[in-house]
């Protein structure tokens, strides 16, 4: 008599059942840089989404600035927080089109783990001082296959990792023209669509409750088209998405009406020029780099301490003999949060009372 099928296998029968022909499907999935033996219970993308939650990464994401460094009210998002709604918002729209859920899910929860500390002047900073090719999806994809697990990595999906390094693309389009900036499959499309539709609502919401904007100072065409509350907002964006969506020479392709993606791109500028680029925000900024580029002199000249640091956030094992040490410290810094940076920048630079 034959075996019976797993419980993972029994997934994969129901997703073949219930998705839509253009979603990406488990058992399709096309594999791992290293083979392993699949599991029992866990599909292969499930198995992604818990060796992400399970990341070191992951967990330093809490203490990672989303726009406002170290903000004092408990509301305000963090790189953390940030992550959770896009992972909720690309499930919610890939459980309307019948695409893989959990695929979209460990995209979402991964697609920021290469983000550095204070935001995107820590990106800045690296990409002077170590290299201009530095971002922090490439860096996010460095972390997977290199940073975590002592130097193994993850080991994740071929798909999960190419929706972590197509997630962004700086101050592109929301939804790209060039075909080499998509993922390839919906499912990394629509995270990258959902990470926008996050941050837009999100960082308007914390711009406001900071006072570094009035709520009277959006355009009304975005709140008129989209909304003046954040689910209002979200809602629209969702579902405009979903019902927009077309089939184009037998492939579904992620579109928006002309009327929300136009406020939605209307509003992303609005929140560079007033939120981002503002001195509130700027000047913070400016300190952060300081920070960050000292550090990165510091530990290219003092080897010691830098293995010291090295043991502390369990990255001692990943380097061997004849590594640039320009990586490592650039991988360093990278992983660190805004309180580990800020406290290790405090020990080295203040000085210390002698009586």
């Amino acid at each position: 008599m034959p075996n019976a099928p797993s419980i993972r296998e029994n997934f994969e029968r129901r997703e073949k059942n219930f998705m839509s022909p253009y979603g990406c499907k488990s058992a399709d999935s096309r594999g791992r840089v290293v083979a392993e033996r699949p599991s029992l219970i866990r599909t292969a993308f499930q198995v992604d989404r818990d060796r992400i939650v399970y990341s070191n990464a992951f967990r330093r994401l809490k203490h990672k600035t989303q726009v406002f460094l170290q903000p004092l009210g408990d509301d305000y998002r963090t790189r953390l927080t940030h992550t959770l709604e896009v992972a909720q918002i690309a499930r919610t729209i890939a459980r309307a089109m019948f695409l893989n859920e959990d695929l979209a899910e460990a995209i979402a929860l991964g697609h920021d783990l290469g983000h550095t500390p204070f935001g995107h002047s820590g990106e800045a900073v690296l990409k002077e001082i170590f290299s201009k090719g530095f971002s922090h999806h490439s860096q996010g994809l460095r972390v997977v296959d290199v940073l975590e697990n002592n130097g193994k990595g993850l080991n994740l999906t071929l798909e999960v990792r190419d929706g972590i390094l197509k997630h962004s693309k700086g101050y592109g389009k929301i939804i790209p023209d060039d075909p080499a900036e998509l993922a390839r499959t919906l499912e990394g499309r629509i995270v990258r669509i959902a990470d926008i539709m996050a941050y837009l609502n999100h960082d308007l919401d914390d711009a406001i409750r900071s006072g570094v904007i009035a709520a009277q100072q959006v355009p009304d065409s975005c709140t008129r088209i989209l909304g003046d509350k954040h689910w209002e907002r979200a809602t629209t964006m969702i579902k405009d998405l979903v019902f927009s969506s077309k089939l184009n020479d037998g492939e579904l392709v992620l579109k928006m009406s002309d009327d929300v993606y136009g406020a939605m791109t209307e509003l992303r500028k609005f929140l560079y020029n007033n939120v981002y680029r503002s001195p509130t925000v700027h000047n913070e900024f400016v300190k952060a780099k300081k920070i960050l580029s000292e550090l990165y002199g510091y530990f290219l000249e003092n080897g010691s301490m830098l293995e010291t640091e090295l043991v502390k956030m369990e990255m001692n094992g990943i380097y061997k003999s004849g590594d640039a040490k320009e990586r490592i410290v650039c991988d360093f810094i990278a992983s660190m949060t805004d309180r580990y940076a800020m406290s290790l920048y405090e020990k080295i630079f203040f000085p210390k009372p002698t009586i």
